[in-house]
């Protein structure tokens, strides 16, 4: 109520002013502008109110927040692995007819092994004109590692390992999912449009929430086996992200390793894929 009245009595003693306006002076528009009120006075001696910026632009925001970002991708491994030293570490092992554990043994099928992310927020922190911008959330990153051959997680007591299994799998995957949180630097090179060109990146740091065997069979149905199976239970990557008018392009890179360094395995995940973003 205080601010309606006060908004008409400035309206009045504006009004009020036109009206006492020396008629010898030039016929030029005048413009006075109070908080979001424009007034403008005509040649014609006719008053123009306005509500917002002058020039008709909706006033961007300086915080933007984005729900519910959906990754679908592909993933693979970058294996550095010594397998002969960690044959001799005791994490692989060689049981009954599989043989020991070899690079061929965790080769993955690189068409069906996936990476599913769902992001519950990600906001968008105005640096410098909306062109450079802050970007940063929090989701659910999930890897399905869907191996070629017979390798299968297994755990002895407490002591978790890995071998060749005696049976053929139609479908032997590992997932693995973790709680992240990413931060990015993001240059909007359009910030006046919403579909233009855009490239961030970053890092990520995330946690071990879940992680299983999943194998089918003939000779043993569908089973799963859970456990952290000595992952690293921390993860960090880079990041990045590119936008060029709708599609958006996403590839992130681990840093560490996916097992822990007692199993003296050296597989780097990465992965690439579509973000279906509002930006």
């Amino acid at each position: 109520m205080k601010r309606t009245l006060f908004a008409t009595a400035i309206l009045m003693a504006a009004v009020t002013g036109f009206a006492q306006t020396d008629t010898t002076r030039n016929n030029s528009a005048d413009t006075i502008k109070v908080g979001n009120f424009i007034i403008v006075k005509t040649p014609k001696k006719s008053v123009q109110i306005s509500i917002g910026s002058s020039n008709g632009e909706k006033k961007k925001k300086n915080v933007s927040t984005n729900w519910w970002i959906f990754d679908l991708g592909f993933t693979n491994l970058r294996d550095q692995t010594n397998y002969a030293n960690a044959q001799a570490g005791g994490y692989l092992r060689s049981i009954g007819s599989g043989g020991p554990v070899t690079e061929n043994s965790m080769k993955l099928r690189a068409g069906k092994s996936s990476n599913v992310n769902l992001w519950f927020f990600m906001q968008k922190l105005n640096i410098t004109n909306h062109v450079v911008n802050l970007k940063y959330g929090l989701g659910l990153e999930m890897y399905n590692f869907r191996y070629e051959n017979s390798i299968s997680y297994r755990k002895d007591g407490s002591n978790p390992y890995i071998f060749n299994d005696s049976i053929s799998f139609s479908k032997n995957k590992l997932y693995v999912g973790y709680i992240t949180a990413p931060l990015m630097l993001n240059i909007n090179t359009t910030p006046d449009r919403r579909k233009g060109f855009s490239f961030s990146a970053g890092v990520s740091a995330g946690y071990l929430v879940s992680s299983r065997n999943k194998q089918v069979s003939d000779a043993r149905g569908k089973v799963k086996y859970k456990g952290d199976f000595n992952l690293q239970p921390f993860r960090l990557a880079a990041i990045a992200e590119v936008g060029l008018g709708p599609v958006r392009l996403y590839g992130s890179y681990s840093f560490n390793k996916l097992h822990d360094d007692a199993t003296r395995l050296e597989q780097y995940p990465y992965a690439i894929g579509i973000r279906f973003s509002n930006w």
